[in-house]
């Protein structure tokens, strides 16, 4: 297997053996739902929900192993909340080890997968899974603060790695 990263062994090679989950499919009927209003007047809406927001983020490449975050088992439908009409989005990631040095770079880039999917309309949050990293408290506090999270887009080379990450299909 091809490492990704800086490919260096302190940090791209902490857990070299991930466990692989077998994937599940989405049914048609939960990839989107959408009400007519044409007929009134009115314009389509679209409803949010659990299976469509891990469909948004369950591709997403880990970037360490060239696996995804669902087959790595860091992502699950369980751990993803939506609320469509309160227009709250919250995912828990679990990194594949309790000291992984790429979390904070994962949380961002479910982040910015979903911020580029989702109507401006939803608060996203984004926290690694309680008990699952070392250092949950630091890297939920990171991804919760707006300005961090922008400096952080601001990087060029840090950017280039979550447009990595993030299958091409759902890029832009």
């Amino acid at each position: 297997m091809t490492s990704r990263g800086c490919g260096t062994e302190h940090c791209c090679q902490q857990n070299p053996n991930p466990v692989i989950k077998e994937k599940t499919e989405l049914n048609v009927e939960d990839k989107c739902i959408s009400e007519d209003k044409s007929s009134q007047g009115e314009p389509l809406t679209d409803v949010f929900n659990n299976k469509i927001v891990f469909d948004l983020i369950r591709n997403i490449v880990d970037p360490e192993h060239p696996l995804t975050l669902e087959d790595l088992k860091v992502v699950q439908e369980d751990l993803v909340d939506v609320s469509d009409e309160n227009n709250y989005v919250k995912i828990c990631f679990s990194p594949t080890i309790p000291y992984c040095s790429m979390a904070t770079l994962i949380g961002l880039s479910i982040r910015v997968q979903l911020l580029r999917s989702l109507p401006p309309r939803f608060k996203v949050t984004v926290e690694v899974t309680p008990g699952t990293h070392t250092a949950e408290s630091a890297i939920n506090k990171q991804l919760a603060d707006k300005e961090r999270v922008a400096a952080a887009l601001e990087n060029t080379h840090l950017i280039s790695v979550i447009n990595e990450c993030i299958p091409a299909r759902s890029k832009g």
